[in-house]
């Protein structure tokens, strides 16, 4: 059973129909990439999945129990990191989190414990000073935490590295990853790159509809052919190989490209054995969830 079941989702807003009627099933325990292009959909789809607005069609189970507008009890189920969380400013991590213990209906005993583990897994161990001076990033991992703190079986994160630098998207990324070992993670982006390091599944939303849908490593493969790169420091070898292979294609940089679709790889390695020319580097390069992603949206 899947941890999230979508079918029929259907919502608009005014005159404006953003989702248009779609499926999703969301495997238990993967980390699932939900992608798209800013305004797409993703952020409408995750307050639907939250019971925060009311779909015009479709049904969402969430664990296999029926998402119903305004009665959110399968929330209990869910922990949410919306886009830009809120926080008291005047709070620091420790007390925040035992706020949302207490509200939630938590024991002291086990928001102590529970929030003293999250904290160190998020880095925020001991942090002691007031949230209104942490950073993006801390907020963020804070986020985490509260999100966290009930012991989720679904995890909801909605755009959590879109306006962090390098190292805290690292940070969050990790910390993702290690989420994923007792939640399943829904993770709504539109920075590919992160998808690709840390998820298992991914669907990919265009204009209120899902274009793509499975295994990442699977989409990849069936989606397009390898491509294989050669680099040279010879311009006669460069034009060996293009008189040899009407397949090859040069690149601004001096490379030379080809797909395995057009040509075999081992066709043109033996010929440039053969030959002995001056190869720099022959290397596969296999397709990329960006190359795809522009592919699909670009139709």
């Amino acid at each position: 059973m899947p941890m999230l079941e979508i079918k029929g989702l259907e919502k608009s807003f005014g005159d404006k129909q953003v989702l248009k009627g779609f499926d999703l099933a969301v495997p238990e325990g993967s980390i699932f990439g939900f992608i798209g292009q800013n305004g797409a959909g993703k952020t409408t789809a995750m307050k639907l999945v939250l019971g925060l607005l009311r779909p015009d069609a479709g049904e969402i189970r969430v664990a296999g129990e029926k998402v119903s507008y305004g009665q959110t009890a399968t929330n209990r189920m869910i922990g949410y990191l919306p886009d830009v969380p809120e926080f008291y400013p005047f709070m620091n991590a420790e007390e925040y989190l035992a706020f949302c213990g207490e509200i939630s209906g938590m024991g002291k005993a086990e928001i102590r414990s529970r929030s003293t583990d999250l904290l160190e897994a998020v880095g925020l161990g001991g942090e002691k000073h007031r949230i209104k001076g942490y950073s993006r990033g801390m907020r963020q991992r804070l986020g985490i935490a509260q999100a966290l703190l009930g012991r989720p079986k679904l995890l909801i994160c909605d755009e959590p590295t879109s306006a962090l630098d390098p190292v805290g998207r690292k940070e969050i990324l990790d910390i993702l990853v290690k989420a994923a070992g007792e939640t399943t993670v829904i993770f709504s982006t539109h920075i590919l790159s992160d998808v690709e390091r840390i998820c298992t599944d991914v669907a990919l939303l265009r204009d209120g509809v899902i274009c793509l849908e499975g295994k990442l490593a699977d989409i990849k493969r069936r989606s397009r052919p390898d491509e294989y790169i050669i680099e040279t420091d010879s311009g006669e070898a460069e034009t060996a190989l293009t008189d040899a292979f009407q397949g090859l294609i040069s690149k601004r940089d001096g490379s030379l490209v080809f797909r395995d679709k057009e040509l075999s790889p081992y066709e043109v390695m033996s010929f440039i054995a053969g030959k002995k020319l001056p190869v720099v580097k022959l290397e596969r390069r296999e397709p990329t969830l960006e190359s795809l992603f522009v592919e699909v949206v670009g139709e």
